[in-house]
């Protein structure tokens, strides 16, 4: 493309996959996020639960005088507490109900557009009792997010079978999931991530197509899946061009021009398209970011 790419999507990256510290929700979290704030090629950043309110509300003013916008991730407050929202036990399912509504209210605080969340490990022979479990507590994350304004909420695709293990899944499942929410809420949409395609057996188009009309927001990243005892095996977002690796430049130009070619990167309303990547041992995160920011402006010429 002879055009920018920023006239087609927001940039963005999630902090707290590059600062994996953050994902936390302690630590000095407004040093690194100040990193990614004064660097302009980022129109978006996406941000977790910050703990400290003293940190989050330096955080919160840096946001405000960046000109950026903001999406928040529910994702490492759900994992990292090991809840479920699609739990066949109904106690435990409330209590991830009430993780994501707090996701949201936090969301709300620092101005963020919209707040994502993923499903939870399921059981084969329990899985239409734990996909009606996943709809009932969507519904109720939708209703909460509707109370508190126009926020978004926005559900990522995970693998089903290798490391997330979630039951959203593969994309007929998450065609039928989509479909079934917004019968009843128009503030719902569907994530697709370039890291988690290969690792739910599916070609980029295989992944995109069934879903396209639900889909809101967008990542890009790499995953190791050839062999388990590999460095950094599974879903765990390594640099672009990662040894024994699925994604580099041509899996990113595949995955632009097929968002360009369905209408989700447009000129009229730009989404968010955000970088996954963190660094492994011994990596530099502001050297991995800046790789991959090599690797989008290379694949971007190449998209027709």
């Amino acid at each position: 493309m002879n055009e920018s790419l920023h006239a087609y999507m927001r940039v963005g990256i999630i902090h707290f996959m590059a600062y994996p510290e953050a994902g936390s929700g302690n630590g000095q979290i407004d040093e690194s996020l100040r990193k990614v704030l004064t660097d302009d090629y980022f129109d978006a950043v996406e941000i977790t639960w910050i703990k400290d309110r003293e940190v989050r509300e330096r955080a919160k003013q840096m946001i405000r005088s960046a000109h950026i916008s903001v999406a928040f991730g529910a994702q490492p407050m759900l994992l990292s507490q090991k809840q479920n929202v699609n739990s066949l036990d109904e106690g435990e399912r409330k209590k991830a109900v009430d993780t994501v509504k707090a996701a949201i209210d936090e969301a709300c605080e620092m101005g963020a557009e919209g707040t994502a969340f993923l499903s939870g490990k399921y059981e084969e022979s329990g899985k239409e009792e734990a996909f009606q479990a996943l709809l009932k507590s969507t519904k109720e994350i939708c209703a909460y997010a509707k109370s508190k304004g126009n926020m978004k909420i926005v559900h990522e695709v995970f693998d089903y079978d290798i490391d997330k293990a979630s039951l959203i899944g593969p994309a007929s499942l998450a065609k039928r999931y989509a479909e079934e929410i917004k019968k009843e809420y128009d503030n719902f949409g569907l994530m697709v991530d370039l890291s988690h395609i290969p690792l739910l057996h599916e070609s980029i188009k295989e992944s995109l197509h069934p879903i396209k009309e639900h889909l809101v927001h967008a990542h890009m990243g790499n995953c190791v899946m050839k062999d388990p005892s590999m460095p950094a095996y599974g879903d765990q977002h390594p640099r672009f061009g990662f040894p024994d690796s699925e994604n580099d430049v041509d899996e990113l130009v595949e995955y632009l021009q097929a968002l360009k070619d369905m209408g989700f990167l447009n000129k009229e309303k730009p989404p968010i398209l955000s970088f996954e990547v963190k660094p492994t041992a011994g990596e530099d995160p502001d050297v991995v970011i800046a790789g991959s920011k090599r690797v989008l402006n290379r694949a971007w010429t190449l998209v027709k």
